[in-house]
């Protein structure tokens, strides 16, 4: 019998255990205040520790500079008018899903209009986005190029109009994958993988790549770059076998299961891959990071987050 994968069949958070911490509006905004404020309230303004607190309103005044606050301000859940418990579903339902949930299928769940929840999940995939961006690959690495889009008239491959560039690149140890980036690029250039490097791998790394001359960017950005010549084609065989898996994976989603992503939010999207990949291992934790970091970060209003969709009776991903 072939012994089963732990990471794969480890148990998550159940949808029973979800509704018994964060089933009530009390439950979550005490969940909230607990992860903005680890060691007690302290005033966005002036720093100040000292405050009271207005019940009925769920308001926090500060004692030195009678600023009046609340948890939800100055976070993602910045003047939303939607209960904070449809907002811990989300993150629960965005977090819990391998291949992610459709904005569509979303309202479903939230008992929300379509519109909705898909500022919800933009905003918490904006948080996804922002917290991937802290963090770095490092050791051996496999990369390779990509692109985002659905068949379009015209070139196909490199160089295709109307569709995204963007990296993947799999931190492996001893042959394993570890952590992955999935990072939307202005162009495959040498200059583009040069500053996606810098900013995003530990300098010293080795990292494999196919032939493609924009790689070698890598090289300058103090990367011990390894260069597999592959042909024309995708990159196969088992040194760029994690690679095509991620890639094989996102795709699958996008088509299957949020059926569109529009260019402009491709970052976003290609984020919460990276965020549920790279958080694996510790399925039940995943809803309290995300919490903590929507906590943490700067509102996103809604003229930040929303664009006019191509066809608004395109109403999936």
């Amino acid at each position: 019998m072939v012994a089963r994968n732990e990471v794969q069949f480890q148990k998550g958070l159940s949808m029973a255990e979800f509704h018994r911490l964060y089933g009530a509006e009390a439950q979550c905004h005490a969940a909230l205040v607990r992860m903005r404020w680890r060691d007690g309230f302290v005033c966005p303004r002036c720093g100040g520790r000292s405050h009271g607190y207005c019940a009925p309103k769920r308001l926090f005044q500060c004692t030195d500079c009678r600023l009046q606050t609340s948890a939800r301000a100055g976070t993602i859940f910045h003047k939303s008018r939607t209960p904070l418990t449809k907002w811990f579903l989300a993150m629960h339902l965005m977090t819990a899903s391998k291949n992610d949930i459709a904005a569509l299928e979303l309202a479903r769940q939230l008992d929300v209009k379509w519109d909705t929840a898909w500022l919800i999940k933009q905003k918490l995939m904006e948080v996804m986005r922002q917290r991937n961006s802290i963090y770095k690959l490092a050791g051996d690495i496999q990369i390779d190029d990509a692109y985002q889009g659905g068949e379009k008239p015209g070139k196909r491959g490199r160089g295709a109009a109307n569709k995204t560039p963007f990296v993947i690149a799999v931190q492996t140890r001893e042959g394993r994958p570890i952590y992955t980036h999935m990072r939307v690029l202005p162009g495959f250039t040498k200059a583009a993988i040069r500053d996606y490097a810098k900013a995003s791998i530990e300098p010293g790394s080795r990292v494999l790549s196919d032939g493609l001359s924009c790689f070698n960017g890598l090289a300058e950005a103090d990367m011990t770059h390894v260069v597999k010549i592959t042909g024309s084609g995708r990159p196969e065989g088992s040194d760029f076998k994690w690679v095509n898996t991620g890639l094989g994976n996102v795709k699958s989603a996008i088509k299957g299961t949020l059926r569109s992503c529009d260019p402009q939010h491709a970052p976003r999207y290609l984020a919460a891959f990276e965020w549920r990949y790279n958080r694996r291992f510790a399925l039940k934790e995943n809803l309290g990071r995300l919490a903590r970091a929507a906590a943490t970060i700067n509102p996103q209003p809604h003229r930040a987050i929303i664009a006019i969709r191509p066809n608004p009776a395109d109403q999936s991903g």
